[in-house]
């Protein structure tokens, strides 16, 4: 568990955890929600609160240390014995709270699948929050996200329909071929808006390691940092072919860029471990005979709409879709969660430096008042500053023994690019 300053936490019930006759017990009514929130913000552990209360579910998001004191508020608030409700509430704490909201703005939380109408009914209760004053940093931002998290699922998944599914089906494939994509490495060849997708939709499943190759660094660097993952050109591809157990494809190159002959020494380097292989361009990026190697599994577009065409009409298809975008934005979010919570420590940090400059400045004025050289005095003061900021880090590793001393070494190299 992540350990922030800013806990996050939802709680709440929905159509699925509770029958109406709980759920209408503690619904809040529109125009007791400002006040009901000023309540809860203003006398507990809780600095900020958003509710959610429609026909099919009352969530409470809120940034507390004290989860605890906000469920009693709940049951106190209703008059009813927490008992009654506990077995019919969820409690998410920051992670599972984030990928919550993002779900149920998206549609994928609803009696009907997809619904849109939850997603206005979710802005009223921001805008609400905002008015009664108890929406802070952490909730604004969550709710900013979400918001923009449920707009690239309706847009992506709706109108993109047709592609979306290849990347969907693409992902399907290879898992009936390993048994977890979390143990692969994958490459992709290209980085349009077809491997963009691809992309997103593997990278949900958490692979290995992420490699793009593209004909311009530039672009392949771009897709390959969204993924913490790894950029090479095309011209570099004969070298890491081999380590990779998924590769896709989808390049506007009008010859084939992967031939048999790569292909067979690619599999005699991998001992014959097995490689999927999937081409999305049209022509061919990857040699039609390459598929008849052994240890090659290749699909072309043909044979990815063909499973497309299985599982046509399902909305469970584009409900995949829009948990493969949102398990990837959930975890854009913890990174700036993790980034908020290093802000104390970098300010203890300036304020550390900021002392002792102007311990140093102080010194050398009185030094120049007494008519001392002025270069005399800039090279005691430069030097001064230098020992002091280089004090606490020498000292800690004269300090240290063993195991400590060179993970210290190693991070202070890193931090001061030493080699």
């Amino acid at each position: 568990m992540h350990n922030f300053s800013m806990q996050l936490f939802a709680f709440g019930l929905n159509h699925q955890t509770a029958p109406v006759s709980i759920r209408e017990k503690v619904a809040f009514h529109v125009e007791n929600l400002s006040q009901a929130l000023q309540d809860l913000v203003g006398q507990r552990q809780v600095k900020e609160a958003a509710i959610l209360s429609t026909c099919n579910r009352t969530e409470i998001y809120c940034n507390t240390r004290e989860p605890e004191e906000a469920l009693e508020w709940l049951a106190e608030y209703h008059q009813l014995p927490v008992p009654d409700i506990q077995p019919y509430l969820y409690t998410l704490p920051q992670e599972e709270a984030v990928k919550h909201a993002f779900r149920v703005a998206s549609g994928l939380d609803s009696m009907v699948l997809g619904e849109a109408q939850i997603l206005g009914q979710m802005k009223q209760a921001v805008k609400t929050a905002e008015e009664a004053g108890t929406l802070g940093t952490l909730l604004y931002k969550l709710f900013q996200r979400t918001f923009s998290v449920a707009k690239e699922v309706r847009t992506t998944t709706e109108i993109g329909a047709s592609s979306v599914s290849m990347a969907a089906a693409a992902v399907r494939l290879a898992e009936r071929i390993f048994p977890s994509i979390a143990e692969q490495r994958v490459l992709f060849i290209g980085a349009g808006e077809m491997i963009e997708l691809c992309a997103s939709h593997f990278a949900a499943q958490h692979p290995k390691a992420i490699t793009v190759a593209n004909r311009t660094l530039e672009r392949a660097n771009m897709l390959a940092h969204r993924y913490r993952g790894h950029a090479i050109t095309l011209n570099e591809l004969p070298d890491y072919l081999a380590a990779h157990d998924i590769v896709v494809t989808s390049t506007a190159s009008p010859l084939p860029i992967v031939g048999k002959g790569l292909m067979e020494r690619v599999v005699k380097a991998r001992k014959h471990s097995p490689i999927f292989m999937v081409d999305l361009a049209v022509p061919r990026d990857i040699e039609q005979e390459v598929g008849e190697l052994d240890d090659v599994f290749l699909y072309t577009v043909d044979d990815l709409a063909q499973v497309v065409q299985e599982g046509v009409g399902s909305r469970q298809a584009a409900a995949a879709e829009a948990e493969a975008i949102i398990e990837n934005r959930v975890a854009d979010f913890m990174h700036w969660l993790e980034i908020r919570a290093a802000v104390p420590t970098i300010r203890a940090i300036h304020d550390h430096a900021e002392r002792h400059r102007r311990h140093e400045l102080e010194r050398a004025q009185r030094l120049l008042a007494k008519g001392e050289d002025p270069r005399q005095v800039m090279e005691k003061m430069s030097r001064a500053l230098a020992n002091k900021f280089l004090h606490v880090p020498s000292h800690a590793l004269n300090h240290l023994g063993g195991e400590e001393r060179a993970e210290l070494e190693a991070w202070l190299k890193r931090l001061y690019n030493v080699h």
